[in-house]
């Protein structure tokens, strides 16, 4: 207590600044659709999200204050507040959801009404946030000094030093502008080639395959996540692509391997390496993604015990009863008859396919892991909170529970992804709220009024996300080389393995193991598991985004502070390049649907002459990686 009473916040509770105003709301919701998009493409590609917190502040101080020459700090903050809200909801839905439209592909089932998706996933939000509520005295006021949640001071810091928004900003809109027309070069206009590929050839009858995509945003991520995890992840796709698909194209030429109907010698022939990554690799990647999210969840059990039990002392020690506008939350009473109708909701609504049972599971499971992922972010930051292995647990139990109680076959399967989706979502926003309520703490925000504001940014969010999804299965195909959405493919293996049906456990174990092995040996599982499941090709252009983060890490600097400036420089770019890639992909999803595609398609000009084609995606991926240089770098004052 004492030290919430010595905590000043920048702006003190007597002092009333505009903060909920109608340019803040238009303009977060503006940012959480958008960013909720990229993000939902981002994640469908590679398997992971980014952050959109920062780079929400950093739009907001250069929109507000530059452009409409409005100073206040809350404004800005209750800007990135509803944005956020949009990546984290995004990054719920993906990981689960995609799984239905797979079985609707394979004849099992209707796909999901945009209307169904935005229920499902909307109710999923504002669960997540009321579940927080009554969480934030005890996590943010109480502990604080001990939970450090480090991406909301990284916020707080960016929007105090708010003078420097508008250079800050444009580096975001340039990463946006310069991403959005690399992208639609490679994939609208089809000029050049988006991958670099060796030829399939080796020694002697060994066979691999290597080379790079040359997109801006698989190349960000490599830069945000730095070289470590960029490492493990391009280390799980040399396994894959120059280990394991050489020795099954080595010893089984002439074997016929479920799940394929053809010898594997008519795979490659018909369809190249790719064809063997199709047919069976994807599977012993889904295999250690699973046995991934499982070890990170048990090396967490520990602490997600202990939060969990603190958190509920702390609860169990009221809210208190400052009437202070710092300290003013959306009152328990709301709070507790929203969460009942909620549930009520849940359990009677056809759209969500769960009913009485499934609606009790949620209870049980989403405030269990919203108090536990509202926790763990504070000690360790969103991007090592588990919410895959929170999901992967939900899913597996759930499934378990569903089939020993009668539900099974597809009604089964549906309430089972149903279930994962909800609570995945609720993990996600659960943890988002944390940060931004950390945030909000720290310069002076009323938060009732932020948590109005996640609910309003989950709710537009939540509303334009089916429309995303659509769009993208529509283009491009879920389970395809271009969308792999692995997290929803593994949540489809393991109700489908659970359920009876057929599922090629031989490679799963495989997969599994070799995650084992991999753990055993110190390395994170999951980043390595992502890399054995996806293309090596996005492997390799993720490392040389890691490669470039290494070389701004490891550059001399007259001090700390010069070396943080510029590597953040290089972080907000590449925000900017997710964005406008990820923007400019459901642009064209939106025209292939039109039919227009062939119109501005150009892929022919250069289709005989392979060595211009080559040098022409050389060309472009060197300027990805020089301009992300020089905006990195900033600009050299002279004396």
């Amino acid at each position: 207590m004492n030290e919430k009473k010595e905590f000043k916040p920048y702006i003190p509770a007597e002092k009333i600044v505009p903060e909920m105003t109608v340019v803040a709301v238009v303009f977060g919701i503006f940012l959480a659709v958008v960013f909720g998009a990229a993000n939902a493409y981002l994640g469908l590609r590679v398997g992971m999200t980014v952050s959109a917190s920062i780079p929400a502040a950093v739009l907001s101080m250069g929109f507000i204050r530059l452009i409409l020459k409005r100073e206040s700090i809350l404004e800005n903050n209750l800007v990135q507040t509803i944005g956020s809200a949009g990546e984290s909801l995004a990054a719920g839905a993906i990981f689960t959801l995609p799984a239905i439209f797979l079985w609707a592909k394979e004849g099992k089932m209707d796909k999901p009404g945009i209307f169904e998706i935005a229920i499902i996933t909307i109710i999923a939000g504002v669960l997540g946030i009321l579940f927080m509520v009554p969480l934030r005295n005890a996590l943010i006021v109480k502990e604080h000094g001990v939970l450090p949640y480090p991406e909301g001071q990284a916020c707080a810091e960016v929007l105090l030093a708010g003078e420097e928004g508008g250079e800050e900003a444009k580096i975001v809109f340039s990463g946006l502008g310069i991403a959005a027309a690399v992208k639609f070069f490679l994939d609208g206009l089809k000029i050049f080639p988006s991958e670099i590929n060796t030829p399939e050839r080796g020694i002697g009858s060994f066979k691999g395959e290597m080379g790079t995509q040359i997109y801006p945003a698989v190349f960000s991520v490599g830069y945000i996540c730095g070289p470590k995890i960029s490492s493990y992840m391009f280390a799980g796709g040399i396994v894959a692509w120059l280990v394991i698909m050489p020795l099954i194209a080595l010893f089984g030429a002439d074997v016929v391997m479920y799940p394929a109907t053809d010898t594997i010698s008519t795979i490659i022939s018909e369809s190249g390496l790719g064809g063997i990554w199709g047919s069976y690799i994807r599977y012993i990647g889904a295999g250690a993604l699973a046995a991934g999210g499982i070890i990170s969840l048990i090396k967490s059990l520990p602490m997600i015990v202990s939060t969990f039990r603190d958190s509920m002392k702390d609860l169990a020690g009221g809210q208190g009863g400052s009437t202070l506008r710092t300290d003013k939350n959306l009152s328990m009473k709301t709070v507790v008859i929203a969460i009942a109708v909620l549930i009520v909701v849940i359990a009677a609504l056809p759209q969500i396919p769960v009913g009485p049972f499934g609606a009790i599971l949620i209870t049980l499971f989403g405030f269990f892991f919203a108090a536990v992922s509202s926790r763990m972010v504070g000690l360790v930051g969103s991007s090592n909170n588990p919410v895959s292995g929170m999901a992967i647990a939900t899913v597996l139990f759930s499934t378990i529970l569903l089939k020993v109680t009668g539900t099974d076959g597809v009604p089964g399967m549906k309430a089972a992804i149903a279930i994962g989706t909800v609570i995945c979502v609720i993990a996600a926003i659960a943890g988002d709220t944390s940060q931004d309520l950390k945030t909000g703490f720290l310069v002076g925000a009323t938060p009732m009024k932020q948590q109005i504001g996640e609910i309003i940014g989950v709710v537009f969010s939540g509303a334009a996300i089916g429309f995303v999804l659509y769009l993208l299965d529509n283009a491009y195909g879920y389970g395809t080389k271009e969308i792999g959405a692995p997290q929803a493919t593994l949540m489809k293996m393991i109700i489908e393995g659970v359920m009876g049906g057929k599922l090629p456990w031989n490679l799963v174990i495989i997969g599994a193991v070799l995650a084992v092995v991999v753990e055993v040996l110190g390395i994170p599982v999951l980043p390595f598991a992502i890399g054995v499941y996806l293309p090596v090709q996005l492997s390799a252009c993720i490392m040389v985004g890691g490669i470039v983060r290494w070389y701004f890490d490891r550059k001399k600097y007259k001090d700390e502070q010069e070396k943080t400036k510029t590597v953040n420089r290089g972080i907000l770019f590449c925000s900017g390049m997710i964005a406008g890639e990820g923007l400019v992909g459901i642009l064209l999803a939106l025209l292939a649907i039109a039919g227009v595609t062939k119109a501005i398609d150009f892929s022919g000009i250069f289709a005989g002459n392979l060595l211009v084609s080559l040098l022409g995606s050389a060309v472009v991926f060197a300027f990805v990686i020089l301009i992300t240089a020089k905006f990195t770098a900033g600009k050299k004052h002279k004396a």
